[in-house]
């Protein structure tokens, strides 16, 4: 609701008065890698404020490092051994060296100018701190006998101390990443060893109001707090933070929302290689705040906002510089919860008297007329008072009482228990249909959040198969071989979802929810590719052609229910664990096995005997997932299968570990152990690929597949 509103409301346009000076691709191909030497960042900051007088400039990077490239380290160590005694060495090296110190140079070139460097924080345990960061804005004990609920930080990665010494200030560039992933809000003040440190745009707007100060003195941050009276031991007080003429409003974690003016590009963006070679025309820069960030996807700062889920973190920065010199910062003050109460209570008692009282048709009206006033009043207070109202939990109330009312009318008036039999007939069991019979208020078609494991099953090469049959022949062998495969699902209480040609859907866990669904799913596959022997054997005494069938399985969370459109529906589940186990069935075709089950659906059966067959990516998915091949129960799993399933497991840990040769060495083993095992040629082949095109650095073992 949030993140609607925002975009429903941003100003748009771009915004010339911050520039962000971008490391983008042009620049690195054109200057060179990143971190670039710090000499040549030294004459671009020269040009930056000589030549095009920029106001001020703010680094969303860090110079952690010292800048060894010109050969001033291997200098030094010659000065000191090999050639300290050669005449003349050392009052020309000495006379040389100034130039060959490219932290100096940098330092230098920062110095007295409105520079703000930038850093991070990390808050895990033993965190590392590494070069230096300023001194804190607020000192230890500022907020003592408040319960301000700062966020606290145990390590940093900071500058080098002759450059940070050079610079106006400096201030952290760590977002508040919310718990979906996205960045809304910004820590203005942080906690490290009980003093308080300030964000890289608070650090360049006091940096900016120092520049318009007659004695250029930076302002103090100063704390803001609500009147005595309100503040109680639950409740700091803490409202804003003002620096000067500024007041920033904070929350309880003293973070301040972002005011995104648009989308990527609300913001001038110029490649600072242009800077760099002059091509920058001197207008474009003149008094403005630069804020030197990247955009390249290598540099790894592209962040998920309310506003693109790849987003340029220095615009970030740069979104709230720029809200900081406009005041348009949202604030969201403790009483707007009990605003948010009131407009419930008010609201939901109007609704809940008139709904009822309505015919089906005014209830709606009703209900819409009510959420439009409930919508309508609380963008006001968005845009009129820059103020942020809940607005879910009104929504939700309005959506709630109208959904019950109908629920009322419909489901418990309307459906009678014939209905309901006619209903789930269609899929599941008889024996579960009675079972559910009994209790049928407990069970309902709505669409609904369940675990479940889902089985998709498919004929190979089916295509074939069907044009070497009549039609009459056709019928019956599909007929007979989906009659047989349902009995079985139907025979460990599976829900028939549906027939896709001569492919099969079916899931565990709904509508009667099992404890076991994984169990009976994986049970199942495996019965099915028995029932698929006895088949083959009938169908060939017939002259009909052998088949072979891939299963996939995958347990997850899902939304199973009654979906469809207006003309049709089904009761059927869909999310991401219905996806991979369909992308899972497809793969039994590249690992040449009967069934292929997800990591989730092994770690619910833990008494069968898996063969973990590979870590892949699969179409549609970023995050890469483990998939096993269902060898038997424990009890039915012999020693020689058992020796073949621990050589091919340390295979796979030499294959991830990029162990080429030990890889090949087993898999010659097991190729003699299993000879008919597609696997083992798979794996070799790939090892072979990989000999003549290792993977990447970062390669995590997982293979990626682009198809279906």
């Amino acid at each position: 609701m949030y993140d609607y509103r925002l975009r429903l409301t941003m100003p748009r346009g771009v915004d010339e008065r911050v520039v962000i000076l971008d490391i983008d691709e042009k620049s690195l191909q054109e200057v060179g890698r990143w971190p670039w030497p710090r000499d040549t960042m030294a004459r671009i900051i020269d040009k930056l404020f000589d030549k095009y007088q920029v106001g001020v400039v703010g680094f969303d990077v860090v110079f952690a490092e010292s800048d060894y490239s010109s050969g001033i380290r291997a200098l030094d160590d010659m000065a000191k051994k090999e050639l300290k005694q050669v005449a003349g060495f050392q009052e020309l090296y000495q006379k040389l060296r100034p130039g060959l110190d490219n932290d100096g140079l940098f330092a230098k070139a920062i110095s007295g100018k409105p520079v703000v460097l930038g850093y991070y924080l990390n808050s895990e345990k033993d965190a590392k701190r590494i070069a230096a960061i300023p001194e804190p804005v607020l000192p230890k004990g500022t907020f003592a006998g408040r319960a301000v609920g700062v966020t606290v930080w145990e390590g940093y990665g900071g500058n080098i101390p002759e450059i940070l010494k050079s610079a106006s200030s400096a201030g952290h560039f760590n977002p508040y990443v919310d718990d979906d992933g996205v960045i809304r809000r910004v820590p203005m003040i942080v906690q490290l060893d009980g003093a308080y440190y300030e964000s890289l745009s608070l650090a360049i707007v006091r940096t900016l109001i120092a520049l318009q100060d007659k004695q250029g003195r930076a302002p103090a941050v100063e704390p803001g707090f609500a009147p005595e009276r309100f503040v109680n031991r639950n409740y700091a007080g803490l409202e804003w933070i003002k620096v000067g003429p500024v007041t920033i409003p904070v929350d309880d974690e003293v973070t301040a929302l972002i005011p995104y003016r648009g989308g990527k590009g609300s913001f001038p963006y110029i490649s600072l290689a242009d800077v760099a070679f002059e091509r920058v025309k001197p207008e474009a820069l003149r008094g403005k705040v630069a804020i030197v960030g990247t955009t390249a996807p290598g540099l790894l700062d592209l962040r998920s906002t309310p506003v693109g889920s790849v987003y340029p973190g220095v615009e970030i920065h740069a979104n709230l510089v720029a809200g900081m010199m406009d005041r348009n910062i949202k604030q969201k003050p403790p009483f707007m919860i009990g605003a948010e109460v009131v407009l419930l209570v008010i609201g939901g008692l109007v609704l809940a008297a008139l709904v009822p009282m309505l015919s089906a048709l005014w209830a709606t009206v009703a209900a819409l007329a009510g959420l439009a006033l409930i919508v309508l009043f609380n963008l006001g207070i968005w845009s009129g008072a820059n103020m942020v109202l809940p607005l879910a939990g009104s929504v939700l109330m309005a959506g709630m009482i109208y959904t019950m009312n109908m629920a009322y009318g419909y489901f418990v008036e309307s459906r009678s228990k014939r209905q309901f039999t006619e209903l789930f007939g269609q899929y599941v069991p008889p024996e579960l249909v009675d079972e559910m019979a009994r209790d049928p208020q407990k069970y309902t078609m709505e669409p609904k959040a369940a675990d479940l494991t889902i089985l998709f099953s498919d004929v190979r090469g089916f295509t074939s198969i069907s044009e070497m049959l009549s039609p009459e022949d056709l019928k019956e062998y599909i007929n007979e071989y989906l009659t047989a495969m349902s009995a079985i699902i139907r025979h460990h209480r599976g829900t028939l979802d549906k027939y896709i040609g001569d492919a099969i859907m079916a899931f565990w866990g709904a509508p009667v929810a099992d404890a076991d669904h994984a169990r009976q799913g994986v049970i199942t596959a495996i019965e099915m590719q028995r029932e698929c022997v006895k088949l083959r054997e009938k169908f060939r005494a017939r002259g009909w052609p052998e088949f072979n069938i891939g299963v996939g399985l995958n347990s997850g969370p899902v939304r199973v229910g009654d979906m469809g459109s207006k003309v049709r529906k089904a009761y059927t589940a869909m999310g991401d664990a219905v996806n991979l186990a369909s992308r899972l069935e497809g793969r039994t075709k590249t690992y040449g096995v009967g069934i292929l089950v997800g990591e989730a659906t092994r770690e619910l059966v833990k008494d069968v005997v898996y063969k973990e067959l590979d870590l892949i990516r699969v179409k549609g998915k970023d995050t890469a997932v483990r998939v096993f091949e269902p060898i038997g129960l424990e009890s039915e799993v012999d020693k020689k299968a058992q020796d073949e399933l621990k050589l091919w497991h340390q295979t796979l840990r030499a294959y991830r570990a990029q162990q080429w040769d030990q890889v090949e060495v087993n898999l010659i083993n097991l190729q003699r152990m299993n000879p008919g095992c597609g696997v083992y040629k798979l794996f070799a082949e790939r090892v072979n690929g990989f000999r003549r095109t290792p993977p990447p650095a970062n390669w995590d073992g997982a293979w990626t597949f682009e198809e279906k």
